[in-house]
């Protein structure tokens, strides 16, 4: 079928824009490393939020998320991180809410340092976690890895897509199709639109090429039952529809020209090398 790419042209990034995004993915990987060692029974939620926001005042970094209004809700998001437990999705608001031993906490933070943004989100369970639930968490990591590997070898966004729905759905879980990923550099939302599953209208009027310089904020959600959705009277909260329970992962992943980089890695981690060949 043949392919039409999207009208919005797609900013690629230099080099040296990567290693800007570079240091604020550090700053986020940072951020959800503190996440998941407070990730135990008893503590809030509206606690883990507030130790982000102090590490991102302590690096100089700017939040993404707080204050952030898509024009559609009126209703400003109030927190540096989004903490979903259990059936939420995403977008969840933190707050007075204490964890529970075997919940599933999802955490999604980003932020500007420099002039420049990064995105990403885990999914961690607190305490003893029923088998299923681990297993969920692990497919959906196994979906990221998919796309980390797969954006270096095709051509198409679609193509990636396509192998990560297929992971998702071989494991008896359905991928969220209401939100998708995302460009990222200077912005937190930029070109292309990045969706985690594959349709007739993608491929043939959505479609963009794989090419060294782009950015892409990759983050599949998957739903152990149906994967509708709802949102919440708050109009963040992202909840599945049946009740069952969903995750969520992300990370800002760069295409040079020798693979693909993973802008949010830990600090120290050889995946966050930018390897650029030198004209010559």
């Amino acid at each position: 079928m043949q392919r039409r790419e999207i009208q919005t042209p797609v900013s690629l990034k230099t080099a040296g824009d990567m290693q800007m995004m570079r240091e604020a993915g550090k700053v986020v990987a940072k951020a959800l490393r503190l996440c998941r060692d407070m990730a135990k029974p008893g503590v809030k939620t509206a606690d883990i939020n507030r130790a982000v926001e102090d590490l991102y005042a302590a690096h100089g970094a700017v939040s993404l998320f707080k204050g952030y209004d898509p024009g559609t809700t009126g209703n400003p998001f109030p927190a540096v991180t989004c903490i979903s437990l259990n059936e939420q999705v995403v977008h969840g608001i933190p707050g007075g809410r204490a964890l529970r031993d075997g919940d599933l906490l999802k955490i999604d933070t980003a932020c500007k340092l420099n002039g420049w943004c990064a995105d990403a989100a885990v999914s961690v369970p607190v305490g003893t976690v029923r088998a299923e639930r681990m297993r969920l968490v692990k497919v959906a990591e196994a979906v990221l890895q998919t796309a980390i590997e797969e954006i270096g070898r095709r051509r198409w966004w679609s193509e990636v897509a396509q192998r990560m729905q297929r992971k998702a759905e071989e494991a008896g879980f359905k991928m969220v199709e209401q939100y998708v990923g995302h460009g990222i550099g200077q912005d937190m939302h930029e070109a292309p639109q990045v969706p985690n599953y594959v349709t007739k209208d993608l491929r043939k009027n959505g479609d963009f090429r794989l090419e060294p310089g782009i950015v892409l904020a990759v983050e599949p959600m998957l739903n152990m039952g149906h994967s509708d959705v709802e949102v919440l009277s708050d109009h963040w909260t992202v909840r599945t529809r049946d009740g069952l329970p969903s995750v969520h992962v992300e990370h800002t992943l760069a295409l040079t020209p020798t693979g693909v980089v993973i802008l949010t890695a830990d600090d120290g981690d050889p995946r966050g090398d930018i390897k650029w060949p030198t004209p010559g």
